[in-house]
């Protein structure tokens, strides 16, 4: 069977390669000029960053991933755990170091609320028990047919505190405000708000703190690269700098994609493009109702991001691998970016710095700073055409002023990556980079299936479908699809 699929972003590849071992003829046809898609590097003047996601959590499933091509994820990749997993700077001076070890984390949380400190192990328990009710019923489930809704038991649903939000039940566990913003922060692994999202997504801290956060050594990039080979090896044909301008339907059914204006047949297409792009701009009227392609418009995607990439020629003893400075007004933040739809007035800043863990990723003496601020998606209310260099100016700023003295001044290389850069190069819904928000009780229900019912052949992956953005999700929304594609195959 031939089999397209559009984009080479991470459930592009690992589609790929599962179809791939189980013999089918594959093709990827990818946009951009390598694979990656969202997860890429920019390499410049002796830096290498990462522009993508920066740990991985819940590497069995990549290591199932492997398994199920015939290969073993530890033979190609590296994972380590980071020592601290993240320092979190706190605008009162207050300095936290999360640990993987929960005592070690405990002894940090003591320092500062010794009330709090107690209660650390009680919320992990707490998101652990989510976990356990929606791990099989959500996330591994494709939630597709009668038999998926079957497997949902409904008793456990008022058992994962969906009518809360992760705010309110935050508030409920701790007093201080650093660790109220410390769990609240869990929400923009996904692009939502903790101020709208249900509480169902307490169960990310237990995803990190009680499984385990990653990284890769010589960075997350790696894991495309090493997926792009695996492919490769499996007998993958991939197209780069080949956008697709529109997929083919005859009667319902795909027959083709178009791309550099040449027809290219096939059996079956796996999307891993964004599903509303998908819906809206690739498949004809004739062949998806309005009413369909309006509701797939109205999807609401997660927040966007502004990045800045620097190259320092210096390194700073406050910053290790993963380091967030918290905005003071953690509320007024999110409203601006969720409901506003501007940038925040006093951000929380996030700096990656994988020289610190791989020295050769800046010349010597020197550091890689990936620095991202969360921003809305676009939405015509803010313009970074005329904003954008002043925020970066604002952002430094603020890192200066938070310990990071004279940065400005050791800056030796820059690159910014907007929203609209987002929705240019990966022509994400309005230039989300997590793929479709959390921010209502039943988002889980309504995310794009990993299947269509309208076209038989097309099948969804990526963090715009079910079940949801980041690493691990993409990597089961691949799993999902092929169970579906097991189960209905052309039809």
């Amino acid at each position: 069977m031939k089999i397209s699929i559009i984009g080479a972003g991470i459930g592009g590849l690992s589609a790929a390669c599962l179809l791939a071992a189980k013999g089918h003829h594959v093709e990827v046809f990818e946009k951009n000029e390598r694979a990656g898609g969202k997860m890429n590097i920019v390499e410049a003047e002796g830096f290498r960053f990462d522009t993508g996601p920066s740990l991985l959590t819940m590497p069995h499933l990549l290591e199932k991933l492997f398994r199920e091509c015939g290969y073993e994820m530890n033979d190609h990749l590296t994972l380590l755990p980071l020592s601290p997993i993240c320092r979190y700077n706190y605008q009162d001076g207050t300095i936290f170091n999360c640990f993987d070890d929960r005592s070690e984390t405990a002894r940090e949380i003591a320092r500062f609320s010794e009330e709090d400190a107690s209660a650390y192990s009680k919320f992990l328990a707490y998101s652990e028990s989510i976990y356990l009710k929606t791990a099989n019923a959500f996330i591994y489930n494709p939630l597709f047919g009668f038999t998926d809704f079957r497997k949902l038991n409904l008793l456990s649903f008022f058992g994962i505190d969906a009518f809360s939000t992760v705010s309110k039940s935050v508030n409920r566990f701790f007093r201080s405000h650093q660790l109220r913003k410390f769990f609240k922060r869990f929400t923009t692994y996904n692009g939502s708000s903790p101020y709208l999202a249900p509480a169902t997504l307490n169960v990310i801290p237990h995803v990190e703190l009680n499984q385990g956060g990653f990284y890769v050594d010589g960075g997350l990039y790696k894991i495309a690269e090493t997926l792009f080979w695996l492919a490769g090896e499996l007998g993958v044909t991939f197209h780069f700098n080949s956008s697709v301008q529109n997929i083919q339907v005859s009667g319902k059914r795909v027959t083709g994609l178009v791309s550099k204006g040449e027809v290219n047949p096939c059996d079956l297409i796996f999307a891993n493009s964004d599903a509303t792009e998908t819906l809206t701009t690739l498949i004809d009227d004739a062949s998806v109702s309005h009413r369909k392609k309006k509701k797939a418009s109205n999807i609401e995607p997660s927040c966007s991001g502004f990045v800045l990439l620097l190259g320092i020629d210096r390194t700073y003893d406050q910053l290790v691998h993963h380091n967030i400075f918290f905005s003071e007004g953690y509320e007024q933040e999110f409203n601006q970016i969720f409901n506003q739809k501007v940038m925040p007035d006093d951000p929380t800043i996030y700096i990656a710095n994988t020289s610190f863990s791989n020295p050769e990723h800046a010349p010597e003496g020197s550091s890689n700073l990936f620095i991202l601020v969360n921003a809305p998606y676009q939405s015509g209310k803010y313009s970074w055409e005329s904003n954008a260099g002043a925020y970066e100016s604002k952002v430094i700023s603020e890192l200066e002023k938070r310990g990071l003295t004279d940065l400005a001044k050791h800056v030796t290389f820059r690159h910014r990556i907007t929203p609209d850069d987002f929705y240019d190069k990966y022509l994400s819904n309005k230039g989300s980079i997590y793929g479709t928000s959390s921010n209502t009780k039943f988002s889980a229900f309504v995310r794009p299936r990993n299947k269509s019912k309208d076209i038989a052949g097309l099948y969804f992956v990526g963090g715009s479908t079910h079940p949801g953005g980041g690493i691990p999700l993409v990597i089961q929304s691949a799993f999902n699809a092929m169970a579906l594609f097991e189960r209905y195959g052309r039809n």
